[in-house]
């Protein structure tokens, strides 16, 4: 397995399940106690925080870049942000870097596409379900991206910031993200993407009666896949 490179931090919560899902991909690719090879630059959410309100993206481009460049200096061969929002920012780190950094909202559209749904909910962050970076990737691919209302938009983004980026899970909050779930669902979704990292530690596709891409799993299983691409057609040859 190559060294994969994650900007983290943003939150701790949200790079600890991509950090758990790499080392679970690779104990079962090469089985116990194999772990992944991955360089994590942890940023400080508080700062992350912090600028977005004050809508300072410049500053957030110059962050980024200067992560996946360290990144790169300390080996990676691969950046994932472990986190949907700061995508906002990929371009800055495209730019400052000469590996690839995996897209996670292409990783879903992909996934998505194998299971032939063509309209999807999408769940995030304000920024995530109001600005286009998410969205335009997805009607790329021919998926058509619901969002929820502006109210329920600010229970999601509320619940995000206040609960989830610091590992608390509210059983009351639940009811309510699947109660805007369930609505969508009635409004025509025939998936539901979780488009912020954290939320799949709320919900779970038990929960939910269509298919739940998790955006976490699904960009990190991405990454695997390309660290270990000349691993997998060498067995595959064999």
């Amino acid at each position: 397995m190559k060294k994969i490179g994650l900007i983290g931090g943003i939150t701790p919560e949200s790079t600890i399940l991509y950090y758990r899902i790499l080392n679970e991909l690779n104990a079962r690719n090469l089985g116990k106690p194999h772990s992944a090879k991955v360089i994590i630059n942890s940023l400080d959410f508080g700062q992350i925080s912090k600028l977005q309100k004050e809508g300072r993206w410049d500053l957030l481009d110059q962050l980024m870049a200067d992560a996946g460049k360290s990144l790169e200096k300390s080996g990676a061969t691969c950046i994932l942000i472990c986190v949907n929002t700061m995508h906002l920012c990929i371009d800055a780190v495209k730019k400052a870097v000469n590996i690839p950094v995996l897209h996670i909202a292409e990783a879903t559209s992909k996934n998505i596409i194998e299971k032939k749904i063509k309209k999807v909910a999408l769940l995030g962050t304000k920024y995530t379900m109001e600005k286009d970076f998410f969205i335009d990737v997805l009607t790329s691919f021919g998926i058509e991206a619901m969002i929820p209302n502006a109210k329920e938009r600010e229970v999601i983004h509320n619940v995000i910031y206040e609960e989830l980026s610091i590992g608390n899970v509210n059983p009351v909050s639940k009811e309510r993200y699947l109660k805007i779930v369930k609505r969508l669902i009635k409004g025509g979704a025939e998936g539901i993407v979780l488009g912020c990292t954290e939320i799949p530690l709320l919900i779970y596709q038990e929960d939910i009666s269509v298919p739940v891409f998790d955006t976490t799993r699904i960009h990190a299983t991405a990454a695997f896949n390309l660290s270990t691409k000349n691993q997998q057609q060498q067995q595959q040859q064999q």
